[in-house]
C-alpha cells in the first residue's frame, strides 16, 4: 500500500467519525464519536510529525 493511501484511509475514517458524531451530538454516542475522531486526527498528526523528525 502506498504511503499516501496508508495515511488517507485512517484520516478519512476519523473525519467520518467526526461528521457522524456531530450530527448525533445530542446523544452520548455522538459526543464519544466526536472525541474519538478528534483524538484520532490529533494522534495521526503527532505521529506523522514525529516520524519526519531526525533521530
Amino acid at each position: 500500500m502506498s504511503p499516501f493511501l496508508s495515511l488517507f484511509i485512517p484520516v478519512f475514517g476519523f473525519l467520518v467519525l467526526l461528521t457522524i458524531g456531530f450530527s448525533l451530538r445530542e446523544r452520548n454516542i455522538g459526543v464519544l464519536m466526536m472525541w474519538l475522531g478528534t483524538l484520532g486526527i490529533f494522534g495521526l498528526t503527532c505521529w506523522t510529525i514525529l516520524e519526519k523528525l531526525p533521530t
